[in-house]
């Protein structure tokens, strides 16, 4: 049924888990109740949320990293009225829980831009989502998935785990994402698909052997730098990327993608607008029946799909002119030594806000020689005001950087 790193779990271990789950006291009444999960063994979380579901509750997982403190709090948030912490055997009650009419998958926003914010979704919904994703695959459904990313994450657990059963291919979880061990895995192989983030693939291309080649990889989470989708496009079979929300899941899916920017068609059952040209960018909207949504996104649509450009969020008004983070980004990049770049914004007296940059590098370069590198290739406004070499960027579990937080943190350092 699924792989966990080398190990497999067959349907008989998933049938005798549902069993022995339905003789615990505190699942047998679990129809309409919400139940945050935080287990550790993601064969037992997968278990233990496929068996909620069936019987009609509500699930919330929470990552398996995630300190029982912490776990309360964020159930509390989600208005979970059951923790399970650890271990199925036992559950925590929970004041203020919500009784649902029927079983939703509830999930945490990424948390970019604010504060992670609750999301609901009726399991009907992700099943839409399920099989309009297998379709858009097409063939490519029939490889298999390698998934180097959290199976309670929308990504992993959905467009991974959820779409493999449904089309019968065995997916493979990779707990181990030591680099070495997923290069062991997805090298050569022809008929995988791996899943991973952005920053891990970087970092698999960069340690991967002389002549060696990954298969077809998918990404998801964060827009694939210029310089490094270059560099895994020359290095894989093919490069697929995916774009999506915390109430949607996956809405666009490009099956071979040929810029980094290009996010590809909109599944078949959403209604997606975006501006008409790179010039005429507009809020990416989607609506699904009832349910719309504005993502924050800026977009526009080309002849092969969707592209994405920034968050609105992230724009910065420079005296009037608006500054994409990426398109600094992508030129701090192709300066010599550079490995990573995040820009974001700071308030300023005379222009209104001003364009920073945090970058990581091999060697120490100066803010005079990036400014320079970025006058000649860059307009005026969008030029770095502040420049500073840190030895790490930090960023979330997800592998997304918060441009916000370091804006903040900017902030609170001014005198």
């Amino acid at each position: 049924m699924l792989a966990i790193n080398d190990l497999k779990f067959s349907r008989d271990y998933f049938d005798a888990r549902f069993l022995a789950l339905s003789r615990l006291p505190h699942l047998k009444q679990s129809g309409g109740q919400r139940y945050a999960v935080c287990l550790q063994e993601p064969e037992r979380w997968l278990a233990l949320g496929l068996y909620l579901r069936q019987v009609g509750a509500s699930v919330a997982p929470l990552h398996p990293s995630t300190p029982l403190e912490a776990a309360k709090r964020l159930a509390k948030r989600m208005r979970c009225s059951q923790l399970i912490f650890h271990d199925e055997a036992q559950s925590l009650a929970l004041e203020d829980g919500a009784r649902d009419d029927t079983g939703l998958l509830v999930q945490l926003s990424s948390g970019t831009t604010g504060e992670p914010k609750s999301i609901e979704r009726t399991w009907a919904s992700v099943d839409t989502e399920v099989s309009s994703y297998v379709e858009a695959l097409g063939a490519l459904g029939e490889h298999t998935p390698l998934l180097a990313c959290p199976v309670t994450h929308s990504y992993g657990l959905i467009s991974g785990v959820l779409s493999a059963l449904h089309r019968g291919v065995e997916p493979v979880v990779l707990t181990n994402i030591n680099p070495k061990y997923v290069l062991r895995r997805a090298v050569g192989q022809e008929r995988t698909l791996l899943y991973a983030s952005p920053t891990l693939l970087n970092v698999l291309v960069r340690l991967l052997p002389e002549g060696d080649r990954l298969g077809t990889v998918m990404t998801s989470g964060a827009p694939l730098r210029g310089a490094w989708f270059e560099e895994l496009r020359r290095h894989s079979s093919r490069v697929m990327q995916q774009y999506g929300c915390s109430e949607f899941g996956c809405i666009s899916l490009n099956l071979e993608t040929r810029f980094a920017e290009e996010i590809g068609a909109p599944l078949r059952h959403l209604d997606v607008t975006a501006g008409s040209a790179k010039d005429a960018l507009e809020e990416i909207r989607v609506r699904a029946g009832s349910r719309f949504v504005s993502t924050k996104d800026l977009g526009y649509f080309n002849q092969r799909g969707l592209c994405f450009v920034s968050r609105v969020d992230d724009t910065i008004n420079v005296a009037g002119i608006n500054v994409y983070p990426r398109e600094v980004e992508e030129v701090v990049l192709e300066l010599g030594g550079v490995e990573e770049a995040v820009v974001y914004k700071r308030s300023d007296a005379y222009a209104g806000e001003r364009v920073c940059l945090k970058f990581v590098a091999k060697r120490v370069i100066d803010a005079a020689e990036v400014r320079r590198f970025c006058a000649a290739q860059l307009t005026p406004f969008a030029v770095p005001l502040e420049v500073h070499q840190v030895a790490e960027i930090p960023k979330l579990e997800n592998g997304k950087v918060n441009r916000r937080q370091l804006a903040e943190a900017a902030e609170e350092r001014q005198p």
